[in-house]
């Protein structure tokens, strides 16, 4: 399926019975190697890079390919051990409804919380809710099976030894089995469906981009491609230097830019892991390199399969038996993320019940004081550096508005109307932005999305404040810890957007549902603070 003048060195693929890994190899072959190579040439990739200010023809294939967001393992497995529990106390509760069992009592619950801790326990150590069984058919049910009849084994030994259980009927017992036993075949007939769904279409795995290339990057990729059950999927290389030093086409990966491309590539390809191939001693190359990439939202970790280390500390990570350090770790992800999503979703939900009869006066008002709409969109900076338009209520007069923001508001800014001060100075204009919330481009709690213009004294933020699109990290918030510790209205020196960035920073490093909480708690308090408000 794939170029046979691109062909990849030897892969180590999984076992004989499970082809999965082997066909999304091939897939990943005839899309991001034949297609490209076919096209632009591995040879061209760099030159190409390197003649615009852009992304390569190429490169930008390649981004477009890997689109789609990915699966988390955690929240993946967290979910089925959840269906777990929940199919262990229906098959219990049907079992007698059915007539197995007349009358409930505390020895039924005992019994069945017991069942719960065991078949957690046995399915743990039958590894089925590891990803490479549950892309398994018939070994995923076997064990399954076998968990389940030795969770009723355990049970009987129970009962037998100390006597809890010895009241409930045997016929209640075989039920809560048969009926168990067939919702997790049925249960895990689902999860092997979606899982290698999710392999073919390469939702779990982790994409990584390979930061430097040469010899050493060639010696990584191998040893990654030869771990067993590897759910790293390679998506090119990017290194600062000339082809002389560097090959266009290491392992048969094509090397896509230099190191300026690779920030707009992760972006573009949502990107969740970069592996640093540089030897640890050239440090002063590392950390320049870490300081342009830390802005990304993706872990970051050097390869340390070059130094011969062993690592013990905490810092330390392991692909199979390659070792990593752990560098730079993804923020708000996993279970942090849905329960982040969760918090949004409920609190926005009672905020606009709340605030309902507030926004439909404002809305009156702001009808009834000039011609136009009452809504406003504007583009702003979103997570990733993605574009997304934010709704706000109409604070300027029609003809005078200024979506671009290219000129900052001020005090006594003739563009305002009168509805517009109030609306504005109160931050009632802001609450069109729950709406934004329970769509999923805002949080509640995060840095404020800043106008894509946004500037101060002739000079965009991001040029103001180094590392400022670190604050992209996450989605961006209604309220933030900036806009809470005083840092919130017109940004007119650069030393208050350097103080927000500093704010946004601190808040990423140290996010909780707690801190959440907090802030969303102050910030009414904090909005009677109306000095920098205009």
């Amino acid at each position: 399926m794939s170029n046979p003048a691109f062909k990849p060195t030897e892969i180590v693929g999984p076992a004989p019975e499970d082809k999965t890994g082997v066909d999304l190899r091939q897939n990943m072959e005839k899309q991001f190697r034949h297609s490209v190579n076919d096209a632009i040439g591995p040879q061209n990739f760099h030159t190409l890079s390197q003649a615009g200010n852009g992304l390569s023809a190429g490169a930008v294939q390649i981004a477009q390919s890997l689109g789609g967001k990915g699966v988390s393992v955690p929240v993946l497995t967290g979910l089925v051990r959840l269906t777990d529990i929940l199919l262990i106390v229906i098959a219990a509760a049907a079992a007698m409804a059915g007539g197995a069992e007349s009358v409930a009592s505390w020895s039924h619950g005992l019994v069945t919380g017991a069942a719960v801790l065991f078949t957690l326990a046995f399915f743990q150590a039958a590894d089925v809710y590891q990803v490479t069984v549950m892309r398994q058919g018939l070994s995923q049910l076997g064990r399954v099976a076998a968990g389940w009849t030795l969770v009723f084994a355990m049970l009987a030994l129970l009962r037998s030894t100390t006597g809890i259980g010895s009241g409930l009927s045997d016929t209640w017992i075989g039920a809560w089995f048969a009926l168990g036993l067939a919702g997790f075949c049925l249960s895990r007939f689902v999860v092997y469906s979606l899982v290698r769904h999710w392999m073919n279409s390469g939702r779990l795995e982790r994409r990584a981009i390979i930061v430097g290339g040469g010899t050493a990057a060639a010696e990584l990729i191998h040893e990654l491609e030869a771990q067993p059950d590897n759910d790293i999927r390679i998506c090119g290389i990017f290194d600062d230097r000339n082809n002389d030093r560097s090959p266009p086409v290491v392992a048969g990966y094509p090397k896509l830019g230099n190191i300026s491309d690779l920030v707009e590539f992760a972006r573009l390809a949502r990107i969740d892991m970069l592996i640093v191939c540089i030897p640890l001693r050239a440090e002063q190359r590392v950390l320049e390199l870490l300081k342009k990439l830390w802005i990304l939202p993706v872990d970051i970790r050097l390869s340390a399969h070059t130094d011969k280390v062993r690592f013990r500390n905490r810092g330390a990570s392991f692909i199979g038996t390659v070792p990593f350090v752990d560098v730079v770790e993804k923020p708000i992800a996993n279970w942090d993320m849905v329960g982040k999503r969760i918090f949004d979703l409920i609190f926005a939900s009672l905020a606009i019940v709340t605030l309902f009869p507030l926004m439909i006066a404002a809305a009156i008002a702001i009808k009834l004081d000039s011609k136009g709409p009452v809504l406003f969109r504007q583009k702003r900076y979103g997570f990733n550096n993605e574009i997304i338009d934010v709704l706000k209520f109409r604070s300027m007069y029609t003809e005078m508005a200024d979506p671009d923001a290219k000129q900052v508001v001020t005090k006594g800014d003739p563009r305002v109307t009168r509805v517009g001060r109030f609306i504005r100075k109160t931050s009632i204009d802001e609450l069109p932005q729950l709406f934004n919330v329970l769509a999923g481009s805002l949080s509640l709690v995060g840095p404020r999305p800043h106008a894509v213009n946004a500037h101060t004294d002739n000079t965009t933020w991001d040029d103001v404040v180094d590392g400022y699109f670190a604050r992209h990290k996450v989605k961006p918030g209604v309220t933030g810890w900036a806009q809470i510790n005083g840092w919130r209205g017109e940004v007119d020196t650069q030393e208050k957007i350097q103080k927000r960035v500093e704010c946004d920073v601190y808040y990423i490093e140290n996010w909780s549902i707690l801190l959440d909480l907090k802030i969303l708690l102050l910030t009414p308090f904090r909005l009677l603070n109306t000095e920098n408000a205009y």
